[in-house]
Formats: structure tokens, C-alpha cells, sequence
């Protein structure tokens, strides 16, 4: 039988290194978000209020969702 090619935790590491981009790519996208869409109101365009708050709020949640991620991962990776 061979060694996996990369150990678990490293594996577990790269996960965690990959979620942690994503989540800052996104809150770079929802900072972006706000200031066009902060923008946009103050030119007088009222109609672009409430979608680009459900658009963040998805952004939001799919942030947190990559954090319950992280947090599975790293107790997986403690456990062994």
C-alpha cells in the first residue's frame, strides 16, 4: 500500500486556504456592491435599494456558509 500523496491535514489546510480567498472575494464584491449601489440612490434611483440588499444578503450568508466550512474542516483536521 502507498503514503497518500498529501497528508490529510494538508489537504484540510488547502480548504480552508481556498475558502478563506473565496470569502474575501466575495466581501470585496459586496463592498463594491454597496458603494454602487449607495451610489446609484444618491443620484436619485431608489429602484436599486432592494435588490442590491437581497443581493448582499445572499453574499452574506454564502460568506457565512464558507465559514461553517472552515470550522468543519479545521475540527476534522484536530480530530486526527
Amino acid at each position: 500500500m502507498h503514503e497518500p500523496r498529501f497528508p490529510p491535514e494538508r489537504r484540510g489546510l488547502t480548504a480552508i486556504d481556498g475558502a478563506l480567498a473565496l470569502i474575501a472575494v466575495l466581501l470585496i464584491v459586496q463592498m463594491w456592491l454597496l458603494t454602487a449601489t449607495l451610489e446609484s440612490y444618491l443620484a436619485g434611483h431608489h429602484g436599486v435599494a432592494l435588490p442590491a440588499m437581497l443581493v448582499s444578503g445572499v453574499l452574506a450568508l454564502a460568506c457565512f456558509g464558507l465559514y461553517r466550512f472552515i470550522r468543519g474542516v479545521d475540527r476534522e483536521v484536530r480530530r486526527r
